[in-house]
């Protein structure tokens, strides 16, 4: 029926196709396959008749010449285009939409007939005939394109990505339809980006590349190829690959191998030694925790002309530990003469403390040891020393301020 040959079309100085040559026969489904750009859509409307560039070489229809002639009179001759995009009048009816499509004298005698056969192929579209074509779904406004185009009652029926916009299940049944269009002896040449479901409905395709047609083969051979897998498919054929196998799937690919980001150094103490120092450390006497401070002294009352002072009650406090247990210091005489020291000072009426006296007697020095060599231990005693001695000076006042007022 449809037979082009040697077509070509340009815009001014841009070659958009090139002597593309192919045939759609009687009840058959033909595919053009093709990346974007590569004149798939220029080829259709070429062959409608609608290119609005320079449209050079052959289309016959039934071997009648339709090159050169006006788009209605192509209708006229047989030939039906559901654009991309649709291309349906959305303010209008459905059945408003498909009646417009019988507008050819070729479809005027069989317009009744025509129409009883879109709602056979598309139920849907006489359920909703009273409905405005623009509040359909974009798989029913598709519906309405295609049955448009058949009520003109034409030989071939071209389509230009008929799936666009639509869900993969509108999609499945959009093809279906397309199916049941060729069993009613209709050709059609259908551009479709959606190889795969294209090439499962399809007898025979053509592979348009950069302007040109490059193959021509059966729907099957082709969706078997692994050049068309790779470009339309999605990948390239089991087995084909470098890495496949006896069994035609392709490798695994290995592990993926852990690369440090940082060489680990070559020097450094290794995990014996590590062990050893913290054994040593563990090994080593553990410092004594610090006393509590002592509770305070009770100092014995006494009268105030003593001729000497008597020495304070022994603090109540936690034994010491031993002198050698304190790095060879002597804590007990340190404690003592501290405790000497603190009640030897004269007391006065009122709790005042006298004066110093002009000659003070020279009191024994004492001799602190090195306190360089000592730890915390060493301090912890001191300090609870410092504290003993001023809780006796605090005591001490207490007492001799309340005899004084006994005795007034």
């Amino acid at each position: 029926m449809l037979e082009v040959r040697d077509l070509s079309a340009s815009y001014g100085k841009h070659r958009a196709l090139e002597g593309a040559s192919l045939r759609v026969d009687r009840g058959e489904i033909v595919v053009i396959l093709g990346a974007n750009g590569a004149g798939k859509s220029t080829l259709l409307k070429a062959i409608s008749g609608i290119c609005e560039g320079r449209v050079s070489g052959s289309v016959t229809m039934n071997g009648h010449q339709l090159v050169g002639e006006k788009p209605d009179r192509i209708v006229e001759g047989g030939i039906a285009l559901v654009p991309e995009g649709r291309g349906i009048f959305g303010e209008l009816t459905v059945e408003e939409n498909l009646f417009l499509g019988a507008y050819a004298h070729r479809a005027r005698d069989e317009e009744d007939g025509n129409l009883e056969r879109v709602y056979r192929l598309f139920p849907k579209l006489k359920e909703r005939r009273r409905q405005v074509a623009r509040t359909m779904s974009g798989g029913e406004q598709q519906m309405v394109a295609i049955g448009r185009a058949m009520m003109s009652n034409p030989a071939v029926l071209t389509l230009d990505e008929p799936s666009l916009g639509l869900s993969p299940l509108l999609s499945k049944e959009l093809f279906q339809s397309l199916k049941a269009v060729r069993q009613t002896g209709i050709g059609i040449l259908l551009v479709e980006q959606n190889a795969k479901a294209s090439l499962a409905i399809a007898d025979r395709g053509y592979l348009l590349e950069n302007t040109h047609i490059i193959k021509e083969d059966s729907a099957r051979n082709l969706a078997g190829d692994p050049a068309v897998q790779k470009a339309y498919l999605g990948g390239a054929a089991a087995g084909s690959g470098p890495r496949a196998g006896r069994s035609g799937a392709a490798a695994k690919p290995a592990p993926a191998t852990f690369v440090p980001s940082e060489p680990r150094p070559s020097a450094g103490p290794s995990p014996a030694d590590i062990a050893a120092s913290a054994l040593q450390s563990l090994a080593a006497p553990a410092r004594p925790a610090p006393a509590k401070p002592a509770a305070p002294v009770q100092a014995a009352s006494a009268p105030a002309p003593k001729p000497a002072p008597q020495p304070a009650p022994a603090l109540a406090r936690q034994p010491a530990p031993s002198a050698a247990a304190v790095h060879g210091i002597d804590v007990d005489s340190l404690v003592a003469r501290a405790r000497d020291l603190s009640s030897s000072r004269p007391e006065a009426p009122n709790g005042q403390v006298p004066p110093p006296a002009s000659t003070p007697a020279k009191r024994p020095a004492l001799t602190m040891p090195d306190l360089n060599s000592h730890g915390d231990r060493l301090k912890a005693v001191l300090d609870e020393i410092e504290i003993a001695a001023a809780r006796a000076r605090q005591r001490s006042q207490t007492r001799s301020g309340r005899d004084g007022r006994d005795r007034y």
